[in-house]
């Protein structure tokens, strides 16, 4: 079952308090997303690190409930 944006973006901004998240559904088969999101906690942070942070607030939905995300991340 595919998981909703809402859903998505609920639990990036559980796990990263102040992110501002941006869903867009890719495929338009809930299956497919792209997340921007953008947290002052990323400042002077390498990227994969911003990537990693935001997988581990998906509590390691990705790859399973969540098939496919594209991720851009930013500190501003």
């Amino acid at each position: 079952m595919p998981m909703a944006a809402a859903d998505i973006e609920a639990l990036i901004v559980a796990g990263i308090p102040d992110a501002r998240v941006e869903i867009t559904d890719l495929a338009g088969d809930g299956d497919h997303y792209a997340a921007r999101v953008i947290s002052a906690s990323f400042a002077g942070v390498p990227r994969v690190r911003q990537h990693q942070a935001v997988y581990n607030a998906l509590g390691g939905r990705m790859g399973g409930v969540l098939h496919a995300l594209q991720l851009t991340t930013s500190a501003e």
